[in-house]
Parts: structure tokens; C-alpha cells; sequence
């Protein structure tokens, strides 16, 4: 049985693979590459639970990185239980032809509670004192012993927010050169995030000196881990979710469902927090897609002429539309909306800033109610940004309690996003293989 490894280089597109990258390239050269077609939403769970099962989100579920639980009433992003992705997974089809097939999967999304045999993904410490440690989730456990002992703790605040470095995606690849030396998996499910981050806070445009700086680290990070695997005889395969596209037009379709009276907070402490209970409708946004929930079917067209007249929206998919891209399902919203291409959906709602929730100003991803990129930026108006969080750490480390508001409200600072599919292929996301053979 041929052992293989599958890279998935988030925002890697056919226009990215040049001087920039040069182990990515002779790899396309010596094998082949083709530009990928992808589902809408094309975000991280969407596609990737399509990977995982060869199956559009009205047969697998995962509509979006996140979208209101109806049981519960409440807007989760970023679960981890594999339970929630329908259908059978890869790992799955491989073990039911052939017994001895085992399958790693290191970090991509709906990692627990999964059958396949090792796995790792990021998972915080929660403190009851607010702090939050570096830690990961690994099966089986003793994995996690054996990757702290090699590597150090997995780098939690480099893979996220405005500290992201490459060390997060070194750290992985590092993390996939023991698994496929030590354990020996089939097949290796390896997800290097770094690129996409940049590409979100610059664009997409590799003369962009930071984008360009990304790229190469990137290339080299992954350049290792292919030589690595090579050696081992391992086919490869490179993988991209979506492209990142140029945007300049956030768009606040909660603050438009507010003030037509269809969105309703709550008051707490000062700040105002969505009501999904109490809202009649209200928009779950990520990056340029958003489900909106409508509490009865005689709102949904005024509902709907409400985004439809906001500057930024392409297009507001009623049931039709949503059959036509395959997001029937229970849990999407009554509404989809798509943003135009340079567009983008904030999570906003508040009126004013100054009503704005305590968590909107922090690296907070399970508690907005939708997808924050300005996480990804460190507030301009901070004078002296590393004395500030500085002080702020060194606080917590006294065990006081000190809120990390260091992130601006400020939408106008991203300048890329996805969610759309791409107008042209070279802009969207791409297969390269090792074996030419395997690609059509």
C-alpha cells in the first residue's frame, strides 16, 4: 500500500507558485498541478469537511466555520467533534478496503472524537483565573508527552491573532515528520495555515513585502517536509482551500438588521450582546458569506431587501438558491448571503463603539458571534503596542485579571477574504501530486 502525505497550504494559489516558492514549484514541475474547483462557502470547516468526504455541505452539514445550533439557540464557531461532519470519511473508506490502512490527521479542522488512529489539534488551557496556556489535543494522549518533549509546547499565540508567526506551521511540520517517521500512518493529513494570515491583513498580491516573507516561509517549511517524506518513499499531495481575493468594502448586515428593527440585544453590564433568542433576525457572518437566521417565514422578504439594499452584497440565496449551492441544509440559515468580490461580512452590530462587548477588543473566537480577521491586528491607537501587552501579561502572570483588549474595531484594516468561489482559476485554490499519473 502506497504511503502518502497530504499538505494543505491554506491560500496557496496557481499565481503563487514561482520565485517565491521554489519547492512548491519543481514539485508541481516534477509531478503536476491543476487548479482546483471548491464548494461554496469556501471557508476552512466547509471545504475541509468536503475532503474529508467527498461531499457538498447539504449532505455532510458544515456550512460555515460556524452557524446557530437551533437546539440551543446559541452561535457556535470552531467546534472541534467530528461527530458533526455527516458521511463517510476518508479514513473511513480506506480502512473498509483494506483492514491495515491507518490515517494521521495533524490539525486539520473536526479533529475529535474522530475513528481515525492519531491525531493532534490546537487546545487551549482555561484557566478559572482568565488565563489562557499553550497546550494541543492529541489521540492517542501519550502523543502529546511525546511531541512536548521534542518540540516544546505547541505554539498557541503564534497561530492566531496578531502574533502569528510561522512557528505555529513549523511547529506541525515538525510535529508530521515524527508521526510519519515513529507511527508509519497510510495516510498523513498535514495543515500548514501560516500563508493565509498575511494574505488576509495584506492581500493577496505577492509583491506585497510581508505576502512575499510568507511565501517563502512557507515554501521552506513545506519544502523540508516533503524532502523528508520522500525519503521515506511517501507520495505527496499539496492542497489549497480556497484563494484569498482583494477587498477594500466591509459590510455590516446585523447593523442594517438592527436598525430596521429585525436584531435585538441584550444589556449586560454596559455592553450590549446579541439576543439570538429575542432577535427576528440576525446575521451569523463569515468572511463573505452569512447565514441569517429569520424567526418566521413573512419576514424573510423584507429580511431580504434589507441586505439586498446594503452596497457590498451580490446576491441574498432564498431555498432555490440555496439548492443551487448545495447549502440546503437544517443548518444554514433561512438567507444566505454573498458579498460582491471586494466585499466582506463583519460580525458587527452595536451602533456605537462604545456598546461594543468586552471580548470584541480580544482574540476571542468562540465568543463572537461570527468571524473577526481584525484579530489578526494590533490596535493602531496603542502607542507602544509591546509595553501594552507587556504590562498586560505580566499582570496575569501575578494572577490578577487583565483583559487582552489590544484588537481594534476597526473593519477597514483587512484586505483580504474568501467565501466566494473566485472568478478566475489562477486565483483559487489548487492540487499539486508528486505522481502526475493521479491527477486528471
Amino acid at each position: 500500500m502506497h504511503r502518502t502525505l497530504v499538505l494543505l497550504a491554506v491560500g496557496l494559489t496557481p499565481r503563487h507558485l514561482g520565485p517565491h516558492t521554489p519547492n512548491l514549484a519543481r514539485l508541481a514541475a516534477a509531478g503536476g498541478m491543476r487548479p482546483l474547483d471548491t464548494i461554496a462557502p469556501a471557508v476552512t470547516c466547509s471545504v475541509q469537511a468536503t475532503f474529508m468526504t467527498g461531499l457538498a455541505p447539504r449532505e455532510h452539514g458544515i456550512v460555515g466555520n460556524g452557524w446557530l445550533f437551533r437546539d440551543l439557540m446559541e452561535i457556535w464557531f470552531w467546534r472541534q467533534s467530528n461527530q458533526l461532519v455527516g458521511g463517510e470519511k476518508i479514513w473511513e473508506a480506506g480502512k473498509a478496503r483494506d483492514p491495515s490502512f491507518t490515517c494521521a490527521n495533524l490539525f486539520w479542522w473536526y479533529n475529535m472524537a474522530a475513528s481515525f488512529e492519531i491525531g493532534a489539534t490546537p487546545r487551549p488551557i482555561y484557566k478559572a483565573d482568565g488565563r489562557k496556556l499553550p497546550d494541543c489535543y492529541t489521540k492517542p494522549a501519550s502523543l502529546r508527552d511525546e511531541l512536548s518533549a521534542k518540540l516544546g509546547p505547541f505554539p498557541l499565540f503564534q497561530f492566531w491573532g496578531p502574533g502569528t508567526t510561522i512557528a505555529s506551521t513549523r511547529w506541525i511540520a515538525e510535529a508530521a515528520k515524527h508521526v510519519i517517521a515513529a507511527h508509519r500512518p497510510t495516510l498523513t493529513l498535514v495543515y500548514l495555515p501560516h500563508l493565509d494570515y498575511d494574505l488576509q491583513r495584506h492581500g493577496p498580491d505577492e509583491s506585497h513585502p510581508a505576502v512575499a516573507q510568507s511565501l517563502h516561509d512557507l515554501d521552506a517549511v513545506a519544502g523540508d517536509l516533503v524532502g523528508a517524506a520522500a525519503r521515506q518513499g511517501l507520495n505527496v499531495v499539496v492542497l489549497s482551500e480556497y484563494g484569498i481575493t482583494p477587498v477594500d468594502a466591509p459590510v455590516h448586515p446585523n447593523r442594517a438588521l438592527r436598525e430596521a428593527g429585525f436584531l435585538a440585544v441584550r444589556e449586560e453590564d454596559g455592553a450590549e450582546m446579541l439576543d439570538p433568542v429575542a432577535s427576528r433576525a440576525f446575521a451569523v457572518c463569515d468572511h463573505q458569506i452569512a447565514h441569517v437566521y429569520v424567526a418566521e417565514p413573512s419576514l424573510a422578504d423584507p429580511v431580504a431587501k434589507v441586505l439586498r439594499d446594503l452596497d457590498g452584497v451580490d446576491q441574498v440565496l432564498d431555498g432555490a438558491g440555496k439548492r443551487a449551492h448545495a447549502l440546503d441544509h437544517l443548518r444554514s440559515g433561512e438567507l444566505v448571503a454573498l458579498a460582491k468580490p471586494n466585499a466582506w461580512f463583519s460580525y458587527y452590530y452595536w451602533l456605537d463603539d462604545g456598546g461594543a462587548p468586552d471580548f470584541a477588543r480580544t482574540v476571542e473566537i468562540h465568543r463572537k458571534p461570527g468571524y473577526d480577521p481584525v484579530e489578526l491586528f494590533l490596535d493602531p491607537a496603542i502607542r507602544f503596542p509591546k509595553l501594552a501587552l507587556g504590562a498586560r501579561l505580566a499582570k496575569r502572570r501575578l494572577g490578577l485579571r487583565t483583559l487582552m483588549d489590544v484588537i481594534p474595531l476597526n473593519a477597514s484594516l483587512v484586505k483580504g477574504s474568501h467565501g466566494r468561489i473566485t472568478s478566475r482559476s489562477e486565483d483559487g485554490p489548487l492540487v499539486i501530486s508528486s505522481k502526475p499519473a493521479l491527477l486528471p
